[in-house]
């Protein structure tokens, strides 16, 4: 698949890139999708929520009465569970949610979302630009001249672009990343994927790697 290059201004370079088909034209795994998804959620949950047990709660030890005799049932101490202010019995802990899918696994989801993204024809490739300085002007006038204002958009550079990615933070909608660290579900969240030419080529390079599934 070969797609146009555009300039910042929207014209044509009168260049094209040359989409992998390994990467951009295969049929899309959509299990292997949910379970990379799956995994960058469960990855980001911090895990940290907690409550106190019977052995935690600030309460006394001494029995409330006698074991015998009152007519009630046999009661411990006021750090019961049972009881108002006692212990949480089986309350959340702290602990990891952290996911392990293999890598190959992890590379066919990101070539499945690519290809879903080209089959809906959600690619703009654009020439590679920084700005001398961080400018959400000039971005929204790149975006806007692109034909892509108002909609949801990743764009993707080559290399670290410090400038591009400051320009994009007032910006709800838009999101800067390098291509090689654009996750799975980076890739199918934005409705339209802008990549610099040199992205195209880190993900030529990076996906080609892994086999292609059958």
């Amino acid at each position: 698949m070969e797609l146009q290059v555009y300039r910042l201004d929207g014209s044509e370079t009168g260049r094209t890139v040359t989409l992998d088909p390994t990467v951009f034209e295969i049929e899309p795994n959509d299990h292997v999708l949910w379970l990379d998804v799956k995994r960058i959620e469960a990855n980001r949950r911090q895990g940290t929520h907690k409550v106190k047990n019977r052995a935690e709660n600030a309460h006394s030890t001494r029995k409330l009465y006698r074991q015998k005799g009152t007519g009630y049932a046999r009661a411990g101490d006021a750090k019961s569970p049972i009881r108002r202010g006692g212990g949480t019995a089986h309350g959340p802990q702290p602990r990891s949610y952290a996911l392990k899918v293999n890598r190959k696994t992890r590379r066919l989801a990101r070539r499945s979302a690519l290809s879903y993204k080209a089959k809906a024809e959600a690619i703009r490739v654009i020439e590679d630009f920084t700005f001398e300085r961080p400018s959400t002007r000039q971005l929204v006038e790149v975006l806007t001249a692109q034909g892509l204002a108002g909609r949801k958009v990743l764009i993707l550079t080559g290399t670290h672009n410090p400038t591009v990615y400051l320009s994009s933070r007032n910006l709800p909608k838009v999101r800067v990343l390098e291509a090689r660290n654009a996750s799975t579900r980076d890739l199918l969240d934005a409705q339209v994927l802008l990549m610099q030419e040199s992205a195209v080529e880190v993900l030529n390079r990076q996906l080609t790697t892994a086999p292609v599934a059958a």
